[in-house]
């Protein structure tokens, strides 16, 4: 299923999909500068830290880059 948007409340980012359900939800962080950077169709980037996480629409990590 496809995201179509991915919204950050509080200490969580909410993944949803065409249907409005929600796909996943991803810890956002917990430093200054953490939180939703992005997302496309398959994809949402969050950062942690020093590191930006890339997670799929089932909430996995699919890869880790440094920010």
């Amino acid at each position: 299923m496809a995201i179509t948007t991915a919204v950050q409340r509080g200490s969580f980012i909410y993944v949803y999909g065409d249907r409005g359900s929600v796909l996943c939800t991803i810890p956002s962080g917990s430093q200054l500068g953490d939180g939703l950077k992005g997302f496309t169709s398959s994809t949402v980037s969050v950062r942690k830290g020093s590191f930006i996480y890339v997670y799929n629409e089932r909430g996995s990590v699919t890869q880790t880059v440094p920010a």
